[in-house]
């Protein structure tokens, strides 16, 4: 019998490896690394493969899924997002797509929170002027170093998917007033009573969105009706006190927007977890300028046991595809 031959863009957790490993009819072929892989690898190996096995940096799209040919059944996808997915082409081509959105929740929820609370309490400039030698010329004075506290704080959530309400859920305690939010399909108030903890309104407007908010967490998908949707507009109508958090893709924030924003005192700080072109942000880069800025290289993801899971649900979702079979999580295309 013919093996399935299946292409996997990195080295894998053992417990995922061995899950691969065990299914005897699979021909696979794999990069043999933790680091992404070469695109002319890809293009070569693809070839005749039924199944792909890609991360978020390798660009799975309509060339890389036409070398693959008729024969390619599913694309599974180590993420939550897929914009990195020629999505259209797989659809054309009745081709699966898996993805793994419940596993990185918390972990994502956990590193806003974080985000939120570096960005209001400029945790990054702190720590730069400890590590810059500055603490000694920085004598204590009542308002060294303050910015707004989260407490009493309006939140506004632009997307309000998993990761969004997971965080809204970790915010609660800290003691907010209220949570707003906007997405694709606005919806009625939520009380109380439906879990969140404080009244939680779906709002019709991106202008509300910014001119109500404390923080602004921005969560939705990057598609051509989100791409720098976080413009110069929206920046100009946020609360000069207010932050923005970015854990989506870098391209639906204006980096030049963002960037003389924060120039001109028109928003107290932002906190990123994603930026536009990344991962090629060099050191002189306008944003590292800005002290008021936190930015991080796109760890959201990053707790040990997150990585894991979403290594093993990866794998399940290629094998189910394979087999005709339900997937973990399967994008609907």
């Amino acid at each position: 019998m013919t093996k399935l031959k299946v292409v996997i863009t990195r080295q894998l957790s053992a417990d995922a490896q061995k899950l691969l490993d065990d299914v005897t009819d699979l021909h696979v072929v794999q990069w043999p690394s933790e680091k992404p892989c070469d695109r002319s690898w890809l293009l070569e190996h693809a070839k005749g493969a039924s199944g792909i096995l890609v991360m978020l940096t390798d660009k799975c799209d309509e060339e890389v899924i036409a070398t693959a040919g008729p024969q390619l059944k599913v694309v599974a996808s180590f993420s939550v997002g897929t914009d990195h997915v020629d999505r259209p082409a797989l659809k054309s081509r009745n081709i699966r797509l898996g993805y793994t959105p419940t596993s990185l929740t918390d972990a994502v929820a956990d590193l806003t929170v974080m985000l939120v609370l570096m960005a209001q309490r400029r945790g990054g400039e702190a720590m730069r002027a400890v590590i810059d030698g500055k603490w000694p010329q920085m004598p204590w004075h009542p308002f060294l170093l303050t910015g707004p506290q989260i407490r009493g704080c309006t939140v506004g959530f632009l997307g309000f998917g998993r990761i969004a309400q997971a965080t809204l859920k970790r915010l609660v305690p800290f003691g907010i007033k209220r949570a707003i939010y906007l997405t694709s399909k606005p919806g009625k108030i939520v009380k109380e009573a439906d879990g969140f903890g404080v009244p939680t309104e779906s709002i019709g407007s991106i202008e509300e969105l910014a001119t109500d908010s404390d923080v602004v967490i921005v969560g939705c998908p990057l598609t051509e009706q989100t791409k720098y949707i976080v413009n110069a507009e929206f920046l100009a109508r946020m609360k000069k006190t207010a932050v923005l958090i970015n854990i989506a893709r870098g391209p639906v924030v204006d980096t030049d927007a963002l960037t003389s924003a924060l120039d001109q005192g028109q928003i107290f700080g932002a906190g990123l977890d994603v930026i536009e072109n990344e991962p090629n942000i060099q050191a002189d880069h306008a944003l590292l300028k800005q002290p008021r800025c936190v930015l991080l290289p796109h760890i959201g993801s990053a707790a040990i046991e997150t990585r894991e899971e979403m290594a093993i649900e990866s794998v399940k979702n290629l094998l189910a595809g394979l087999n005709g079979e339900a997937m973990v999580n399967e994008y609907e295309l």
